[in-house]
């Protein structure tokens, strides 16, 4: 049994929350941006108060300890050696995925996304002057599954504009995590094209079911040397605010062009509560994560079973990874900014339009799982009594 709370209800509004305090969302349920509404791990907050207690909050070094409590966590349980040398921190997933496009893709050329897909990617390729390659994954109308189009990821990588495939894994929003002989042939294509894989691995201790996280870099040598891990303990373990996330590259002449693409972007420093948060949660959280992922998963199988039993005609992505879940709303006739608008306006509960993944997430919304589960009842059915009369 656990200690662990997550049935308990924190009031995160007047908190200059991003998730609870829009204006205007005083009578809202925000059940959207990827954030949980529980306590981070005990172990993070005692380091976390420990630090406070100290009282001066200056420049800030990382530490050696901070390198070892990496590699510790992702060998320990994922069997992947991260070397101390492969590893630039920097203050999130967001902008180490912007500075590794500004080092590695020149203006102009292609970057390789897997559509729907987490929506700063696109803003990510934008603002480096990079266009969008899409390798739309698949869907399957029967069992709401994803998978990828490997012909069609032989095209795009064979362009020659082509630098970059951006790869997240787990996958956001369709919550897919990706299986050993997938990521291999996904390495095995760009390695014959030489298209360098960006990994996306923010969720990556999120998994479920008995199934298990492949680092990306840990299949092969030859795929180590060619691509680029982004990883964070911020969604696992709901420190997101502390800004810390970790860029790991193997290759040392990729790993000067990042590290001064880094320093361009001025996204080089990090501050002293992600240091200490980080080591905290890799060092002692192990326990506090395992019990947060059987509550989300149980919170899963409650959302995936009411919508069986009372939204049928929604079909909802099974969930193998993250906290969110990904449902088609074809049933209603109408696309998802509109659906999401009319949900938060009558149902007063906000989700995600599948808009913003980009092609083929119009018929989509996203709902974020990671909440104690009076409130995820409470969500369920506002999102029911907007949704019911809608099906057509």
């Amino acid at each position: 049994m656990s200690d662990f709370n997550f049935d308990k209800i924190i009031d995160r509004r007047h908190t200059n929350s991003y998730k609870w305090d829009a204006p205007g969302s005083d009578d809202i349920l925000p059940m959207w941006v990827a954030d949980m509404d529980f306590q981070t791990a005990p172990c993070v907050i005692d380091a976390l108060r420990q630090r406070v207690e100290h009282g001066v909050f200056g420049y800030t070094q990382v530490p050696e300890e901070y390198y070892q409590a990496v590699d510790n966590w992702f060998f320990r349980h994922h069997g992947w050696h991260v070397p101390r040398r492969h590893v630039i921190y920097t203050s999130g997933v967001v902008p180490a995925i912007s500075a590794v496009i500004k080092a590695l893709a020149p203006i102009g050329s292609k970057v390789i996304v897997q559509s729907p897909v987490y929506n700063c990617f696109f803003s990510s390729i934008r603002n480096n002057g990079c266009t969008m390659s899409d390798n739309k994954l698949r869907y399957n109308p029967d069992d709401g599954s994803y998978t990828i189009d490997f012909d069609d990821l032989e095209k795009k990588a064979s362009d020659p504009d082509a630098k970059i495939l951006l790869l997240c894994n787990p996958h956001n929003p369709a919550g897919r995590l990706w299986t050993r002989d997938e990521l291999k042939r996904v390495g095995e294509i760009c390695m014959r094209h030489d298209v360098v894989v960006v990994s996306d691995e923010i969720h990556c201790e999120l998994t479920y079911n008995g199934l298990d996280y492949v680092p990306f870099a840990s299949i092969s040598e030859e795929f180590e040397a060619k691509c680029v891990v982004c990883s964070s303990p911020s969604k696992a373990f709901n420190i997101a605010g502390l800004q810390i996330a970790n860029i790991v590259c193997a290759d040392e002449e990729m790993r000067h062009k990042i590290d001064r693409a880094i320093n361009d972007n001025e996204v080089c420093d990090v501050n002293p509560f992600g240091v200490v948060g980080l080591m905290a949660a890799y060092n002692e959280g192990y326990p506090w994560l395992e019990a947060l992922r059987a509550y989300l998963w149980q919170n899963y199988i409650e959302a995936r079973d009411f919508f069986a039993r009372e939204l049928p005609e929604f079909k909802v992505t099974p969930m193998q990874a993250t906290y969110l879940m990904w449902f088609n709303i074809s049933a209603t006739g109408l696309k998802s900014d509109d659906l999401d608008l009319r949900l938060a306006e009558v149902g007063k509960v906000l989700l995600s339009p599948g808009s913003i993944y980009g092609p083929g997430g119009d018929d989509f919304l996203r709902l974020n799982l990671a909440c104690p589960r009076a409130l995820l009842h409470d969500g369920l059915q506002r999102i029911a009594q907007v949704l019911k009369p809608l099906v057509i």
